[in-house]
């Protein structure tokens, strides 16, 4: 604890969830001191900060983010913005990166946060420590450098940790049998920036993810010939032209060509996989126990909080979810912990749910590297924990929108991002296409309970 009784916390990452867990943080001074977030680099923004250089800074740190010079936003921006936070009404409803970054730096001011966080600073180590007087017996040692200087190292006490360094940095190459062979530029999406340099190649673009999507669709615009290869369903959606489905690629031959899981083979000039991210928490001591396998992050109680070390949270790590909201979920259920509105269960009792929660998930057939991945069940998820903190839950219109707009993705991979929406009151939301004409809810709306 620090001197007043406070408790101390420790955010990781200054993107948007380190930035919403330092907002709700400095929200109750009563409780918390203020808190220190530490930032690998010279920004706030994480993976929205669009750096149109790859692979390594001057600096010698390596490039974070993913983002790509067009990329807009594929989720309405009336769902996307944290709930306390609109983006401004003038911006169309798919809006392009930089005016996320921008809404990220308002954010930053309205809130006051600037003034904590620590700019190029590398956190090396996260270690718990026993304290006596500690909230639950522990307290954590935080080391970390100023960038790349090891000599410079500070070590601070705190009574938490919230990890919330992002997982869109690590790129995830899939086992390919006679990857080597590949004669053709091998790129992952984590390197892709803009369609120019591939204009009218050949490419085979392994992983329909929505940035493989976005990707195919930007690819079509500069006249490449592209192979979609996926294992989900085909898609049903019209296509861009130039662009084919094939199943997943299954190994590269001798002679340097593709071969897909029906047997077919292709050469292109370039093969390019949108294939995700691996989770990496390098600064976690090992004793904590927090492992990666199979891109699932375990064992953590609520998908937040490793039972041994319950001081501990690991921030923003769902995958196919709305991100901000979330973390404002997710930020707020945290605080409810630690300020013992929320009392945890006994370590034992968290370790079977976890146990009973990750069994029913594989009973449904979900495979252990989807477990993360929430999709609609975020929405119980989210309002699981606003019940157990006692906070808000998100307005009711939040899941209708949004999956409303999964919707019309599905159907019109094309042209959805040209649709806007109107928020009308607490439960309403009207939708019109680029005409203006209204369209019509696709999901039935729930009623208020």
């Amino acid at each position: 604890m620090s001197g007043l009784g406070k408790l101390r916390v420790a955010v990781i990452g200054a993107g948007a969830a380190g930035l919403c867990a330092a907002r709700h943080l400095l929200s109750r001074p009563d409780t918390f001191a203020p808190p220190v977030v530490y930032e690998v680099t010279k920004n706030i923004g994480g993976t929205w900060v669009y750096e149109a250089k790859v692979g390594y800074y001057d600096n010698g740190l390596p490039i974070h983010s993913s983002m790509y010079r067009d990329l807009r936003t594929n989720i309405p921006k009336e769902v996307m913005s944290f709930p306390d936070f609109p983006f401004a009404k003038h911006l169309s409803s798919f809006v392009h990166h930089t005016e996320v970054r921008k809404y990220l730096e308002e954010y930053c001011h309205h809130f006051r946060l600037w003034d904590h966080i620590q700019f190029g600073t590398t956190v090396a180590s996260v270690t718990p420590v026993r304290v006596k007087n500690g909230w639950n017996g522990l307290a954590w040692n935080v080391t970390s450098n100023n960038g790349l200087d090891l000599s410079k190292s500070t070590t601070e006490r705190f009574d938490a940790v919230m990890v919330c360094n992002g997982h869109f940095y690590d790129p995830y190459i899939p086992t390919i049998p006679g990857l080597e062979k590949f004669k053709g530029t091998l790129m992952h999406s984590h390197d892709y920036r803009s369609a120019e340099p591939l204009a009218g190649k050949s490419v085979v673009l392994l992983g329909a993810g929505l940035s493989g999507l976005d990707i195919a669709m930007e690819l079509s615009n500069v006249d490449a010939k592209v192979i979609l290869s996926h294992g989900q369903h085909p898609l049903t959606c019209p296509l861009p032209s130039g662009v084919q489905q094939a199943p997943p690629v299954t190994a590269v031959l001798d002679d340097g060509s593709l071969e897909f899981k029906d047997g077919k083979r292709a050469k292109p000039e370039v093969f390019l996989m949108c294939t995700g991210y691996n989770f990496t928490f390098p600064f976690l001591d090992e004793k904590v126990g927090v492992k990666v396998q199979e891109h699932l992050v375990w064992p953590l109680y609520k998908f937040l909080i490793p039972p041994a070390y319950p001081s501990l949270f690991i921030v923003g790590i769902c995958r196919a979810i709305c991100p901000f909201p979330h973390f404002h979920i997710q930020s707020q259920f945290v605080l409810s912990v630690l300020d013992g509105s929320f009392s945890l269960p006994t370590r034992e009792e968290m370790e079977k749910d976890i146990e009973l929660d990750i069994a029913a998930r594989r009973a449904r057939g979900i495979s252990t590297r989807h477990i993360l991945k929430l999709d609609s069940e975020q929405w119980a998820y989210n309002d699981q924990l606003a019940q157990l903190g006692g906070f808000q839950p998100l307005p009711r219109f939040w899941s209708n929108l949004y999956e409303s707009n999964k919707v019309f993705r599905a159907r019109d991979m094309l042209n959805y991002k040209t649709y806007n929406y109107t928020l009308l009151g607490e439960m309403e939301w009207a939708v019109h296409n680029l005409h203006g004409q209204q369209l019509q809810h696709p999901l039935p709306v729930e009623k208020q309970i």
